[in-house]
């Protein structure tokens, strides 16, 4: 198993390979596993990759597509056909190389965002405010490159 480590501690991380059947095989716990407990694993914030078997190449990125395909084909969808649409058009764009950081930043403010609102803490006016912010940052950044929403 592979090592990584943090500041406080030292986690091993978890690795699931992928069989040529399909199978996904958890080493860490020497069974077998689904996706929907691939899906929980990224719920309880553990740490895993997954490998082709056979090559050992690095697909954990498409399992996690997979994960949301599934998601968005099952009960209320998070991304509208407008945001998929604009997803798609930035590939191949010049700002390709920029979208994955700018939204994994967006996404760990509005993490940030939703603890104290778990808590009950933020009221409805500040939530709203800051909706209004990510929308603005949005349209910006869109802007910046001749994009319009």
């Amino acid at each position: 198993m592979q090592k990584t480590s943090s500041k406080d501690s030292k986690k091993t991380q978890r690795v699931i390979k992928k069989y040529p059947n399909r199978r996904l095989y958890d080493t860490d716990t020497s069974t077998y596993i689904t996706l929907a407990e691939i899906k929980q694993l990224v719920m309880d914030s553990e740490v895993f990759s997954v490998v082709d078997a056979k090559s050992g190449e690095d697909i954990t990125r498409s399992i996690l597509l997979q994960i949301i395909l599934e998601e968005e084909a099952n009960g209320s969808p998070m991304f509208t056909t407008p945001v998929l649409s604009h997803i798609i058009r930035f590939y191949g764009h010049a700002m390709q190389g920029m979208m994955g950081g700018y939204l994994e930043k967006n996404m760990q403010a509005l993490m940030d965002m939703q603890a104290p609102m778990v808590q009950g803490v933020m009221s409805n006016n500040m939530f709203q405010q800051m909706q209004e912010q990510m929308q603005k940052q949005t349209e910006q950044f869109l802007g910046t490159f001749g994009l319009k929403r």
